[in-house]
């Protein structure tokens, strides 16, 4: 039989695995929706925190949306590999044309994220997420709603539509997500819609943009941490990634199917209501 100090060190265990399933599961979901996976995640710290160190928090929230991410890769592998050989030669030059803007869509969030990261760990807090949640809110609502009334003609139909200079502008507002609870699919749909794409190529190019600004943030956490992790946290890790792949998954078809009949209001009422709860909250305590 095991030992009672046994059986409290498996719970406990199975306590946390809990919690990594939890967070997981919700990272997969608002990773996509732009809602701020990383607002939702930091809020959640308060209720199902972790029992590690700070510097392995910081690790867990870059390293989980690698599951995301790979999601992304499995869904529309055949659309971004330019090797296929389901592809004419045409459609494979096209393919690689798109990984073009998709890299210089990176390169203002990557040098400035480099920058001011450090500057940035320090905003991690509820009031800045209230605040960027309930802002990014207002600017979807304020943006469907005026073009609702302008009937603006779109611009960007198809993803081969996106110049080097749209891909550019959108990549900007990469950099906004620095800012804890802004969302980062969230600021480049914004971006997209404002460069004149429809939701769908905005949608589908702000998850393109995803793959190398996340690897290469996962890859600069795990360095930095050192590579020197206990099998528990390994395991976390793992875990993690598994189920926010899976999460993933759906949520990523549920939006695409979601914004062909709606607009993202929905989505900015969300933010409006989550930000003022947080505020409540924050009040409270």
């Amino acid at each position: 039989m095991l030992s009672y100090a046994c059986y409290n060190i498996l719970m406990i265990e199975f306590i946390e695995l809990i919690k990594v399933f939890l967070l997981s599961v919700i990272q997969g979901i608002t990773e996509w929706l732009p809602v701020s996976s990383t607002g939702h995640m930091i809020l959640l710290d308060d209720i199902l925190k972790l029992q590690v160190s700070d510097e392995f928090w910081s690790l867990f929230l870059v390293v989980v949306q690698l599951g995301s991410i790979l999601a992304v890769v499995y869904l529309f592998f055949d659309k971004l590999n330019p090797f296929s050989r389901k592809k004419t030669a045409p459609q494979q030059t096209q393919t690689r044309t798109l990984w073009k803007k998709v890299l210089i869509a990176t390169i203002p969030a990557a040098v400035i994220g480099l920058v001011i990261e450090s500057t940035m760990d320090g905003l991690n807090n509820s009031w800045v997420v209230a605040t960027a949640l309930i802002i990014y809110g207002i600017i979807f609502i304020m943006i469907e709603n005026h073009q609702a009334k302008s009937q603006k003609i779109t611009r960007i139909s198809n993803l081969e539509d996106i110049t080097y200079a749209d891909a550019v502008k959108i990549g900007a507002f990469q950099v906004l997500p620095l800012i804890p609870g802004t969302s980062r699919s969230g600021s480049t749909i914004i971006g997209g819609l404002l460069m004149g794409a429809s939701r769908e190529i905005a949608t589908e190019f702000s998850f393109f943009m995803g793959v190398p600004i996340m690897f290469g943030a996962s890859f600069l956490k795990l360095v930095k941490y050192g590579w020197n992790y206990s099998s528990q946290e390994i395991i976390y890790l793992f875990f993690a990634m598994v189920v926010a792949f899976i999460v993933s998954i759906f949520t990523i078809k549920f939006l695409l199917n979601y914004i062909k009949k709606n607009d993202f209001k929905l989505f900015g009422y969300y933010r409006i209501v989550l930000g003022g709860l947080v505020i409540a909250l924050a009040l409270i305590r």
